[in-house]
């Protein structure tokens, strides 16, 4: 048989799905450019119930302050307001970062 006769190999379901995959997130990355420089602000809200302005007043550098939010429960976390995902406190060297569990 020669080379001008052998059939074209052709692509498993596989990998039909992973280029049609690729394809949308393509789509979708190039709907969001107009509005990926916009700035937002992101928060962490953590709860204090009780801190008082004294409290705030008496922070120092290595200040410890106690809160009843268990160590188990996600923190939300908000873009402009808006709840996005759910989150934990983690340390990462000598910083406090915050870890997404779930994306809302």
């Amino acid at each position: 048989m020669s080379a001008a006769t052998a059939a074209a190999p052709t692509q498993s379901p596989a990998d039909e799905s992973v280029a049609v995959a690729n394809a949308v997130a393509e789509q979708e990355s190039a709907l969001w450019q107009p509005v990926m420089g916009l700035p937002c602000q992101l928060t962490v809200d953590l709860p204090f119930p009780g801190f008082k302005t004294r409290d705030f007043l008496g922070l120092r550098t290595g200040s410890v302050v106690e809160t009843r939010w268990g160590l188990a429960r996600d923190l939300p976390i908000r873009v402009n307001g808006v709840l996005i995902a759910w989150g934990e406190l983690e340390g990462a060297g000598s910083r406090l970062a915050v870890r997404l569990t779930e994306v809302s």
